[in-house]
């Protein structure tokens, strides 16, 4: 990697070394190098994939700092504190970790909960959007590489982890008159992610996408990924199994496709998608237990749209429109846009001060409609309580819609790390 990069001083997470770099994406490049080498030099001989250039990054880092305050910083003591930046964070990795992941389009993480939380680390992380990577920095200690599409993401990904995991986004394939193999994949995202089994050969393969995966293009697109993995990378792969989140554990009627597979070498034929664990919850389980605040509760203006644009619908014979999810029911999927929040209103009638405080059309409503806060979103996909939000709610709205459902993912992965112990895979106690 060449290190041509104008630097400036300004800023880098820390209170003391701080650094900005003028091209864009270079900073969170760097700030990617850096974090995925701090959480590895400690363990697991990963940090080693990384180490070349993040000490020339740290090393950029006390120079500039040096010639800005006119003193001698040392380079250990810069790296001490960039690692403690790194470890005090919510969700460090586990002190005794039995089995390596990557976390693909990780979003802000749900995968990575479930895999450390299962004694998983994770060894390299990609996700390009910006928020999202700032949510997933403010929780893991970690900045995630950006575009995997692009190949100097794809050599920071280093050999011998255990499982691949992603939520790799739909794109449309063109296969009309091919056979649906490899070579039909590119310039999809799925390409990358079957590039990188190609070249890493991992273990176990964990993906997640929308249930529609399973009809797209009348059931072609499933074909070739399914294809792709059986006959031209050589995993075993069973039939993909569409997964409810509600039975997991979490109130969201939530349904995605998953995909499963083992390297064909482990000797693995069999795979058991898990039992429901916990179909009992309602949106009750994860209400605000105080008063929300006012600008989450909808306008008189608003409420008279929703049900106008309801109404014509209902006059077409069509389902589309906002609904109202009682306590004692199931919130329905979460998903980013407005739709998202307007098929998931509650009634609160806690409210007092019925003064807007954002700039709405009308008077706040006296029904006590709102709509779910960020912080219910995360308990409907089964965050922590102690998961940050850092960014706006616009952000963590997109944000949590965007993600996985973290009860479900463990589900199904404890039943992947078992096969793999039980077939000397890895070594879990």
């Amino acid at each position: 990697m060449k290190l041509n990069e104008k630097i400036s001083i300004e800023e880098f997470d820390g209170k003391k070394f701080q650094i900005t770099i003028v091209e864009p994406d270079s900073i969170n490049h760097k700030k990617a190098v850096i974090t995925h080498y701090l959480h590895n030099i400690k363990s697991n001989g990963f940090g080693k994939h990384f180490e070349k250039d993040a000490m020339q990054y740290i090393k950029q880092l006390v120079d500039y700092k040096e010639q800005a305050e006119g003193n001698s910083i040392l380079f250990d003591s810069a790296q001490q504190q960039l690692l403690f930046e790194v470890e005090n964070v919510p969700f460090p990795t586990k002190k005794d970790t039995k089995f390596t992941f990557i976390d693909l389009f990780a979003g802000i993480g749900g995968f990575r909960l479930a895999l450390q939380e299962l004694g998983g680390k994770c060894v390299f992380t990609s996700e390009w959007d910006k928020e999202a990577q700032r949510t997933y920095k403010a929780n893991f200690g970690e900045v995630p590489f950006g575009d995997i599409t692009k190949e100097e993401t794809k050599l920071f990904i280093p050999d011998n982890f255990d499982v691949l995991c992603g939520g790799f986004p739909c794109q449309a394939f063109s296969i009309a008159g091919k056979r649906g193999g490899f070579e039909d994949t590119r310039g999809t995202l799925f390409f990358d992610v079957a590039e990188i089994i190609r070249r890493k050969r991992p273990k176990a393969l964990f993906l997640e996408n929308v249930k529609g995966l399973r009809n797209h293009n009348g059931g072609k697109t499933l074909e070739t990924i399914l294809n792709v993995l059986r006959n031209d990378l050589d995993y075993f792969v069973p039939e993909p199994q569409i997964v409810n989140a509600k039975n997991y554990g979490v109130p969201q009627n939530r349904e995605r496709i998953y995909i499963v597979g083992f390297r064909k070498e482990l000797g693995i034929t069999e795979f058991s998608y898990p039992e429901p664990t916990d179909t009992t919850k309602t949106f009750k389980d994860v209400k605000e237990k105080s008063v929300v605040p006012t600008k989450y509760y909808l306008s008189n203006q608003y409420m008279q749209t929703l049900h106008k644009h309801k109404a014509r619908h209902e006059s077409k014979g069509n389902g589309f429109g906002f609904a109202i999810i009682p306590d004692n029911e199931v919130a329905n999927a979460i998903v980013v846009g407005g739709m998202g929040r307007e098929r998931n209103l509650v009634i609160d009638d806690r409210i007092t001060d019925f003064t807007p405080t954002t700039h709405i059309k009308g008077e706040v409503n006296r029904e006590g409609v709102r709509k779910m806060t960020p912080r219910e979103w995360a308990r409907l996909q089964g965050f922590p309580e102690n998961y940050v939000i850092p960014v706006a709610d616009a952000s963590a709205y997109k944000q949590f819609g965007n993600s996985v459902a973290v009860p479900a993912i463990q589900a199904t992965a404890n039943q992947i790390i078992n096969l793999l112990e039980k077939h000397n895979g890895i070594n879990r106690k």
